[in-house]
């Protein structure tokens, strides 16, 4: 196929288009400053501006563009700048591939867990309801933003992603210095669920969503999500140091603010759809992925 892809050059982006070019597709990178190379093409997702005939041809777009919503302490600036950077671009873009005239066949539309909140040790799938918190309406409204194209015809897949395994950047790459240097330790109570996703299972899920017919909200993330605190003995144990270290709720909430929630919260999410639909992740189990993603071999028998 032939694909257009935001969000190019973030952490699952930059990862995302050679792993498609390696399988064989053309991929277009749309990017917000003046294009550098013939596989770029000028995106402004302020005004929806985009060069003329870029989109030409395009069989599908995968659409990952938007601040980082851990980059900063949420300020009411902040999380407007989380909210402009997510739900104006998505609309402006997919009002844009409505009116082409010949338009794609599918655009992947990233969403998030944020979409759930805080529920608890409950098995979340896609039919269950947002939570009314920043981050649920966020993720409503930024969902709700593909309608245009959805509207012309066009099929939308919504991944709702889970926390990304990889060591180049998000969750892990900034726990692991702490971890190695043996200041790793459970996080709040320790009890909630976290709801994650190997890199490399990430974008195998983009692949399935751009070549099965799937449509609409689709949970990205791994069949096994597990505790906080069984994330921080496995993570401890995968780098072989101490997680005797932990970090109280009230001095999360004190150092991050609201943002702390989004540590706090328990989110424990089924691939149902994926499942459904003959995706078989790579990496289920979290020290399987942790391993792999982090080079770390399990140790050879005595």
């Amino acid at each position: 196929m032939k694909l257009a892809v935001t969000g190019a050059s973030g952490l699952v982006g930059g990862a995302l288009v050679p792993f498609l070019r390696a399988g064989g597709h053309e991929v277009l990178r749309l990017v917000r400053r003046a294009p550098k190379a013939n596989d770029e093409a000028r995106w402004d997702p302020d005004s929806g501006a985009i060069e003329p005939a870029a989109l030409e041809a395009v069989d599908a777009v995968v659409h990952l563009a938007g601040e980082n919503i851990a980059g900063g302490r949420w300020t009411e600036a902040r999380k407007g700048l989380l909210r402009s950077s997510r739900v104006g671009p998505t609309r402006r873009l997919a009002e844009t591939l409505a009116r082409q005239k010949r338009k794609p066949r599918v655009l992947v539309s990233a969403s998030a867990l944020g979409y759930y909140g805080h529920r608890g040790d409950t098995w979340l799938t896609e039919k269950d309801a947002p939570a009314d918190d920043f981050l649920g309406r966020l993720s409503v409204e930024w969902e709700a933003a593909t309608a245009a194209a959805r509207e012309a015809g066009i099929r939308v897949a919504s991944p709702r992603i889970g926390i990304v395994l990889s060591p180049a950047g998000g969750a892990l790459a900034k726990m692991l210095l702490p971890f190695k240097a043996g200041l790793g330790g459970v996080v709040g109570p320790g009890t909630q669920y976290v709801s994650w996703i190997a890199l490399d299972d990430l974008l195998g899920v983009i692949e399935h969503l751009l070549d099965h017919d799937v449509a609409g909200p689709v949970n990205a993330a791994s069949p096994s999500p597990v505790t906080n605190a069984e994330l921080t003995k496995t993570l401890g144990r995968v780098l072989g140091r101490p997680t005797l270290m932990a970090v109280p709720a009230f001095a999360l909430r004190l150092g991050l603010g609201e943002m702390a929630d989004t540590l706090l919260a328990s989110t424990r999410l089924r691939p149902e759809r994926l499942l459904a639909t003959g995706y078989r992740f790579r990496f289920p189990e979290l020290e399987g992925a942790l391993r792999h993603v982090l080079g770390t071999p399990l140790p050879r028998p005595a």
